[in-house]
């Protein structure tokens, strides 16, 4: 799926740039038999239903155009939201110092789940308090949202 999610973002990009927004990740995924095709944005001081409109409409018609994904799925077009995923090295860069959520796919020292302050990242391997957890036992990273 990655060639559908990399013809998206480039599609994407120009139309999210030109909206004053900044394309956070794509994602092309089945849920419950159904395939969705998802683009998060973000953009400083927030995203708001506007600018998700922004990117909405141009958007599906250049998706229209371009065809670049065989079958039927639904679009939607979101904010990363205050907890976001962070996949790549950039989103990692972005928020080094910030709080963060580490899954484990299995426990690590006893446990499934960690907070703390995300310190680096180095090849896929997460260093949360200077603590380095390999790529191979994170399952997701995502910021930490206190309430």
């Amino acid at each position: 799926m990655a060639k559908v999610t990399d013809a998206v973002a480039a599609l994407a990009l120009p139309i999210v740039e030109e909206a004053g927004c900044t394309l956070w990740d794509v994602e092309y995924v089945k849920e419950a038999g159904e395939w969705f095709l998802r683009v998060y944005i973000d953009r400083t001081g927030g995203v708001d239903i506007d600018c998700c409109e922004a990117v909405s409409r141009p958007l599906s018609d250049a998706l229209d155009e371009a065809d670049p994904i065989q079958g039927s799925y639904t679009f939607e077009v979101s904010s990363a939201g205050l907890d976001r995923a962070l996949k790549k090295p950039a989103h990692f860069a972005a928020c080094l110092g910030k709080s963060v959520d580490v899954h484990f796919y299995r426990p690590v020292d006893g446990r499934k789940e960690l907070t703390g302050t995300l310190t680096g990242y180095e090849d896929g391997a997460v260093l949360v308090d200077g603590v380095r957890f390999e790529k191979n036992d994170v399952a997701q990273v995502r910021l930490h949202v206190e309430f």
